[in-house]
Parts: structure tokens; C-alpha cells; sequence
């Protein structure tokens, strides 16, 4: 299907009491695609997104120079659900007057700054989005059937300007995720002016982690080593004094073969789904390869940059150890920080010193307890207290509550290792969208992967909200 193309701005609501069709909360990359798939819904869907923010931002800090993207750029907002929408990669590329260079460089990758500027004018343009909007509380009004949405309006300087409401019968919740940060390390994060930071402030910091005499990266993701791959090129040959430490067992590369990267597909993210909890519980943590290994690419790259500072001979004063976790963390001598580490196979222990700490310990959904407090009473919660998700992406409510709580990258403990991933995006939007329409607005493939997950393989619904068909294997 294909949308009109939208106006340069976002007019303001006539009526801020009418109720909206859907408001989303948090303006990242998901709730951006769902944003841009329900411009393109047939009829007047009235939506509106909120974002505290004042314009769109997508991990400023990680934008190093180089960085790609570790998925293909049709896992933009919109094309594996509508490939002819005008907010896809390739029409940003058009709009720019770009398509011919992009064509010729042959990316099938794309630069995260890239990434981020074509987010960041589909952001511009797609209606209904409302930047400087922090989303206070969330209730269910059961005399009006409708949910509740307080928000307050900021100024250019993040300070409160004016409050306001917004009525709706569905939600969606894409408020994304907060830096991880270990709790050894908590207290010198939290201090000022102490230089431990998290990766994702990075390149704020760039500058003065360049200049400072050692500099310690703790973390073996993708992060861990563009940042450490960073510092590295931009340190003197002899004279490099960088630690890079890590608790996995190696610097390991990322899960990529091609029948691996099935785990990233819908038909996965259903046989997932079905799954009993417990099982799911213990199939993440084993996971963490699929996506929290490095790039094959950045790992040659950091060896091929490790391997030229030895031509001359000597090696290069850089120290890579997997295995090891920081027990304890302190200050030493007011400028220098001491690190206490244990080799959790050898069970041997030492101290490093260190005048700065860049944390690539990655990410954690963003806790909705206080933003859903409103809406407790009705949530339903599985045994470890987390929020029930069914197959359309919706928090399972009490039968009271008619409208539609939907979560996006919050639900890998229901839906699996594909919740963060931007590759399914615009099919989670889809799935959404079509549930909260009641009909099959965007058509989605029956069947995704050539691996069939477990011996009945669950087909997608014909009818949204309808139970997947059971296929039985034949041999």
C-alpha cells in the first residue's frame, strides 16, 4: 500500500478533548515506524505521539564516526511492512537527492549517522508528533471508556511550561531504554566529575578520554568494542595504555549466519511466544549471542589496527581480558580510580588502576511502574510480576478496560531476543495497527524463516486477534 505524502509540520489539534484513535508515548525509532505506518491507514485515524525530548535524538553518544549499522537498511521504519511508503530510507534518499551516490556505494549496511539523520526527517514531517512533552501518568476512565493521559509541556530549557490531557482509546508505550550501569561502579557513575561514564555518553567525553594518561572500557558488546577500536586509532603506537575488560569468555562475535538471524523473524518471535514461561526464562540468558556480540567486521578491525602496531616490533601497550568481573570500585590519590577484579575461572584476583571508566554494559527496558501506575489494578502480571504481552503486542488488562495498552521493546521476557531489534519494527507497527483497526491494513507473510521452530509450526493469524493455525510437520 502506499500513503499520501505527509505536510512539512504537524498542525495542532482543533479539539484537545476529542478523543485519539491511538497515543503513543516516547518517540524513539519503534513508535517513530508506528507513527509512519498509521499516516499510511486508510480513513482518519486520529493519533499523537509525545516525546520529553525536544527533537529526535537516536544514541547520540555511539554515533562514532564509521559505525554502522548492524542490520540491513531495509530494517527502516517502514519497509518490511509497506515497501512503498514514502517514509523509507530509499525516499529519504530521493527527498535528498541522494539515491544515485547510495546506489553506486553499494551499502547494504548504512552508517548509524545516517541512520539517525533519516529518522531524524521522518521525524520533521510525519504528523501528529509533539516533541517537548513529558507523559506524567496514565489512567482508565471508565466513565468515558477512554484512557487518560496527562502530560506537561517544556520549554526549549527542559523546564515545566504548561499542563495539558490528551483522551484515547489505545496506547502505545515506546519509552525505550536506560543505560545499564553495574552496581560496583554505581557510585563513581552517579558522582560528578568523576570520569566513569557509560558508553552511551561517549562521544561527549571523547576528547578528554583521548587526552587522559589510561583508559579502562569494561564490556565485550558491539559498544565495548567501537570504543575501545576508538581510542585505539587515536592513541600514539608504544604508548596506547588502554584496558579492555570484559566478563563474557571472549571477545565473541555476533551471531550472523544466515539461518541464525532466523531467530529475528516473526516466526520465531511466535514460537517464542507460545512458549511457558519458564521455558523463556531460560532460553534468554543463553541467547546473549544473537545480540550482544560484536560485529566480525569490528573485531577484524581491531585486531588488523593491533596487529600494524607491532610491525616495528614490541606490542602495543593494550590489554584485552575476557573473564572478568569488577567486584569493587573506589578513588585512589583524588584523580585516579582503582578497580578490584576477579578471573572467575582462574579465581584469582588483582587491582587496576585507572584514570577513567567508559561503561559499555549495555541497556535496560525503562521501568513503566510509575508512568502505569494508574493502570495497576488492571494489569495483568505473570509469576515473576512482569506485564502479561499477548501475540499482538498488547498488555493483557482487566475484561473492564475496552481499549488497548500496546508495548514496544518492552516485551523480550513474552516475545524474545527480537524486541530491540529495528529489523522487525515495521512488522511489530503492522501487527499493531491491525489489531487495533480490526482488519488487515498491511498484509504480513503468512511465514517468514526456513526454520521451522518446534515440530508444530505456528502460522500467523488470517483475522487480527485470532489464535495462529498449528501446522503439523509432515514427513
Amino acid at each position: 500500500m502506499t500513503a499520501t505524502p505527509a505536510p512539512e509540520a504537524a498542525p495542532a489539534a482543533a479539539e484537545p478533548d476529542r478523543p485519539h484513535d491511538l497515543v503513543g508515548i516516547g518517540i524513539g525509532p519503534f513508535n517513530l515506524s508506528l507513527a509512519a505506518l498509521a499516516h499510511g491507514v486508510p480513513g482518519d485515524l486520529a493519533t499523537a505521539f509525545y516525546e520529553q525530548r525536544p527533537d529526535f535524538r537516536w544514541h547520540p553518544g555511539l554515533l562514532i564516526e564509521g559505525a554502522t549499522l548492524q542490520v540491513p537498511f531495509l530494517a527502516d521504519l517502514v519497509t518490511l511492512a509497506d515497501p512503498a511508503s514514502p517514509w523509507s530510507f530509499l525516499a529519504y534518499l530521493r527527498a535528498k537527492e541522494r539515491l544515485f551516490p547510495f546506489y553506486f556505494a553499494e551499502k547494504f549496511h548504512i552508517q548509524r549517522a545516517e541512520y539517525d539523520a533519516y529518522c531524524r526527517w521522518a521525524a520533521e514531517r510525519i504528523p501528529g508528533l509533539h516533541f517537548g512533552h513529558q507523559v506524567d501518568a496514565v489512567r482508565w476512565n471508565p466513565e468515558r471508556d477512554l484512557f487518560e493521559v496527562d502530560y506537561t509541556q517544556l520549554d526549549p530549557a527542559g523546564e515545566a511550561e504548561a499542563l495539558g490531557r490528551a483522551y484515547t482509546r489505545n496506547i502505545a508505550l515506546g519509552v525505550g531504554t536506560e543505560p545499564q550501569v553495574p552496581e560496583p561502579l554505581r557510585p563513581l557513575a552517579e558522582a560528578p566529575g568523576v570520569p566513569v561514564l557509560h558508553s552511551a555518553d561517549y562521544l561527549a567525553h571523547r576528547e578528554a578520554l583521548i587526552a587522559a594518561e589510561h583508559v579502562t572500557v569494561i564490556g565485550s558488546g558491539q559498544s565495548g568494542a567501537e570504543v575501545f577500536l576508538d581510542l585505539l586509532r587515536a592513541r600514539p603506537a608504544g604508548r596506547e595504555r588502554l584496558h579492555w575488560l570484559a566478563r563474557t569468555e571472549s571477545f565473541a562475535p555476533m551471531e550472523y549466519s544466515k539461518l541464525g538471524l532466523e531467530h529475528f523473524t516473526p516466526d520465531y518471535t511466535r514460537y517464542f511466544h507460545a512458549l511457558p514461561e519458564r521455558v523463556r526464562d531460560e532460553l534468554l540468558p543463553g541467547q546473549w549471542q544473537l545480540h550482544k556480540g560484536i560485529d566480525a567486521g569490528t573485531i577484524a578491525a581491531v585486531h588488523e589496527e593491533l596487529y600494524q602496531r607491532t610491525l616495528h616490533g614490541g606490542w602495543p601497550d593494550a590489554v584485552l581480558t575476557p573473564g572478568v568481573t569488577v567486584r569493587t570500585a573506589g578513588r585512589v590519590a583524588t584523580t585516579k580510580i582503582e578497580l578490584h577484579l576477579e578471573h572467575t575461572r582462574q579465581g584469582t584476583r588483582s587491582r587496576l588502576t585507572t584514570d577513567a571508566v567508559v561503561l559499555a554494559t549495555g541497556y535496560r527496558e525503562r521501568p513503566l511502574g510509575r508512568l502505569l501506575a494508574g493502570l495497576d489494578p488492571y494489569l495483568r502480571r505473570d509469576a515473576q510480576g512482569r506485564p502479561l504481552v499477548d501475540e499482538q503486542y498488547r498488555m493483557r488488562l482487566d475484561p473492564a478496560v475496552t481499549g488497548a495498552v500496546h508495548v514496544q521493546n518492552a516485551e523480550r521476557h513474552t516475545h524474545g531476543v527480537g524486541a530491540p531489534d529495528l529489523g522487525l519494527a515495521a512488522w511489530r507497527s503492522a501487527t499493531i495497527l491491525n489489531a487495533l483497526t480490526g482488519t488487515e491494513v498491511y498484509p504480513l507473510p503468512r511465514r517468514t524463516a526456513f526454520t521451522s521452530f518446534g515440530l508444530e509450526r505456528r502460522e500467523a493469524p488470517g483475522v487480527p486477534g485470532q489464535a495462529p493455525a498449528l501446522t503439523p510437520l509432515r514427513a
